[in-house]
């Protein structure tokens, strides 16, 4: 198409990286002290929602509307106290095994991905 691939790519990573670093910084931010394991699988999640989304953006934002509004009953229900927490904490990963496994099967992966030339 007449773009030139390794300047763009070079662009997207750098991309990649501030945006990674921003949202590392809010995560550290937000809870006032960096922790062991404060991330708690959710990059388990967004690769999940990455895969769902079959690597197209608006899909990728829905799947990650969906995983955030199951994270948002999880953290409804602990409030609640209806179900034990151990089971209520599980509702996230619960959901992006189950929509994994209907998706992956059907889920293309970019011809280029991990090529580095």
């Amino acid at each position: 198409l007449g773009v030139a691939v390794n300047p763009m790519r070079l662009k997207g990573l750098y991309l990649a990286g501030a945006l990674a670093s921003l949202g590392g910084a809010y995560l550290a931010l937000d809870q006032h002290q960096f922790t062991d394991g404060m991330t708690a699988g959710r990059g388990f999640i967004a690769l999940a929602a990455v895969i769902f989304g079959r690597w197209e953006p608006v899909r990728v934002g829905a799947a990650c509307l969906l995983f955030a509004a199951a994270e948002t009953l999880q953290i409804q229900l602990q409030g609640a106290q209806l179900v034990p927490s151990q089971f209520v904490e599980m509702i996230p990963y619960l959901l992006t095994i189950v929509a994994l496994a209907g998706v992956v099967g059907r889920s293309v992966a970019p011809a280029a991905l991990g090529k580095t030339d």
